[in-house]
């Protein structure tokens, strides 16, 4: 065992444990920050694996400006942030759902590669991973933008009841009360 093999299995163990803390915590805030604990240890894989680029927008994409907005989000709508009881439900059936589909991808891998060794293809480069995604995928990477940016107008929106509401009439006769008066005041009536 060598010490990148050592280091994988360090990153990987804090990007799970991380993970597992994402989903059972109680606390919406510190669940965005354990995000970006398991998150920054993939970045910290990717870096293991001699895929710096990958790292890197790993860390921009998704640490910097994903969670950014998810934490954004949260507290932009105004969601209750801290633990809260009415929301919580027995944790058992998304266990077995969840062990369950892990078992079955493990077992999915080990039938399909049978403890084979699998030569790696040669490394790519940022100049051709550039060309695949502004050649190749263009079209989904600006619906994915397009996407966040409706989700984004979609927050303030849910945040902020007063827009697309009528401003209140003063004088409390209402949107017909006041469409009469005009009239009245158009016709010479007193």
């Amino acid at each position: 065992m060598t010490g990148a093999d050592v280091l994988l299995l360090a990153l990987g163990a804090v990007a799970v444990g991380a993970g597992a803390l994402v989903v059972t915590t109680r606390h919406l805030v510190r669940a965005g920050l354990y995000l970006v604990v398991c998150l920054g240890a993939l970045a910290g894989v990717y870096l293991v694996l001699a895929a710096e680029l990958v790292a890197w927008v790993q860390v921009l994409i998704y640490v910097g400006a994903v969670v950014v907005l998810l934490l954004f989000a949260v507290m932009l709508t105004r969601a209750p942030i801290g633990a809260s009881d009415d929301l919580d439900r027995p944790g058992w059936p998304a266990a077995l759902i969840g062990g369950g589909t892990g078992l079955g991808l493990a077992a999915l891998l080990v039938d399909a590669y049978r403890w084979t060794r699998v030569d790696l293809p040669t490394p790519g480069t940022a100049e051709r991973l550039g060309e695949q995604v502004f050649r190749t995928w263009v079209l989904p990477f600006e619906v994915l933008s397009v996407l966040l940016l409706s989700a984004l107008v979609g927050a303030v929106v849910l945040s902020r009841p007063d827009i697309g509401r009528r401003p209140a009439d003063p004088t409390g006769r209402g949107a017909a009360g006041s469409a009469g008066a005009g009239q009245d005041r158009a016709g010479g009536r007193p």
